[in-house]
């Protein structure tokens, strides 16, 4: 029992602190260098130590140094417990996500080998929005709660499309188990082509990062959060518990990264290559954490491509768009594997 306990430890430990909460932190500098790149500035590049700045990484510090000397406040409300408890209501779902997504074959790149993983990822990601609801609520704050009414809004519409984006892939590998997912995404089609669900799904691939970075509050779908309108569900937040809402939305692009690459990309699955075991699983590793960044790496390009939607747009792409879409996925999902059945295919 000892043993299970200390080796969950370390899963926890080496996946969630290490890998998630390094890269995550590490996006607030890159999300800056990238933005800057694209639009022909030089972004941040004054932090420096001993007279090297080093393309302005020492800017990670600072930040840190910041959030936690700046002072921090209470507004005047009657929900002190539940403004404070908002940032943690935020930030823990996020973490828990991490829980079922394997990073390689076996049990040891997998913190819980929860059978019903994919529904695990959808219950749980819902619970994003108490936080910054609450949060909004408890601050007291019209603009405050502007922002969380747009909060609440949004993620409800866009976590029906994400849902129904990932029936497909239910559909044809006949499972909810994320590591049976990927095991399934390492055969081949016609005996050369991957059978990996951006394959077999490109349509779902394409709405659920859609629906996905939606969900995650980024632009073009970050009405939640209108700095040019002086709206936002962090309005009254200061100090360490915005630098946790914030660090909560960077660690919702790396879990819509590695969700995407276990259900679409093939997780730790290296294309035509079979087996386990030695060097070729610290290379599966090594393709799953490439995988992941490179979709994190996506949703960066696209956030800083597309201009903010109006609330209207926002609405309407949901709702008259990508619901009919994805319900348009499932039927020709179920109708191709009905021919396929019956040998038709």
């Amino acid at each position: 029992m000892l043993e299970l306990i200390l080796l969950s430890v370390a899963k926890v430990m080496g996946i969630v602190m290490v890998f998630v909460m390094a890269v995550a932190a590490l996006l607030t500098w890159i999300e800056r260098k990238q933005s800057a790149l694209i639009q022909n500035r030089v972004g941040p590049n004054r932090a420096s130590v001993a007279g090297l700045r080093l393309g302005g990484i020492f800017h990670l510090a600072a930040d840190a140094v910041k959030m936690l000397t700046k002072e921090d406040f209470d507004p005047e409300t009657d929900n002190p417990l539940m403004f404070r408890l908002a940032p943690f209501l935020a930030v823990v779902p996020v973490m828990l996500l991490f829980a079922v997504i394997p990073f390689g074959p076996g049990e040891h790149f997998l913190i819980s080998n929860v059978g019903v993983g994919a529904l695990f990822i959808l219950a749980v990601s819902s619970l994003g929005v108490y936080g910054s609801t609450i949060g909004a609520w408890a601050s007291n704050n019209n603009f405050a709660m502007l922002g969380s009414i747009r909060t609440t809004a949004q993620m409800i519409s866009y976590e029906v499309s994400m849902g129904l984006n990932l029936v497909g892939i239910f559909m044809i590998y006949e499972s909810v188990n994320l590591q049976d997912i990927v095991i399934e995404q390492g055969s081949l089609i016609w005996g050369w082509l991957p059978a990996w669900g951006i394959v077999l799904q490109p349509l779902a691939f394409i709405l659920f990062m859609t629906a996905s970075i939606a969900e995650t509050k980024r632009a073009p779908f970050d009405l939640p959060e209108g700095e040019s309108e002086i709206v936002g569900y962090f309005v009254e937040f200061s100090s360490m518990r915005f630098g946790l809402l914030a660090l909560s939305e960077f660690i919702g692009i790396v879990a819509v990264g590695a969700t995407a690459a276990v259900l679409f990309l093939g997780g730790w699955q290296i294309p035509w290559v079979q087996g386990t075991g030695g060097w070729l699983t610290v290379a599966q590793v090594g393709a799953m954490i490439l995988k992941t960044l490179f979709v994190v790496w996506l949703q960066m390009a696209i956030r800083w491509t597309l201009p903010r939607f109006r609330y209207d747009q926002l609405m309407r792409l949901g709702w008259q768009y990508l619901l009919p879409l994805s319900l348009l996925n499932i039927f020709i999902t179920g109708v191709v594997l009905m021919f396929v059945e019956q040998g038709r295919i």
